[in-house]
């Protein structure tokens, strides 16, 4: 599944839940990953995050939270 980097601690995971596909929205608080919303579709992700801003990360690659891969 795709991950991707935001501002400010900003990830979005697709990911499957209850047998369902969903995103799921986190940010980095203090050293922790902290669950802002399980969304449906993307337009939803708009909702947390400016779309435009979001990055993929790369799998194997070392990121910073809040930044795209080094």
């Amino acid at each position: 599944m795709g991950i991707w980097q935001g501002p400010d601690g900003i990830q979005v995971e697709a990911i499957v839940r209850d047998d369902q596909p969903c995103l799921r929205v986190t940010r980095m608080v203090g050293g922790e990953r902290l669950l802002i919303a399980y969304c449906a579709g993307v337009r939803e992700v708009g909702r947390y995050v400016d779309l435009a801003a979001l990055v993929p990360v790369e799998t194997g690659k070392k990121t910073t939270p809040g930044h795209a891969p080094v």
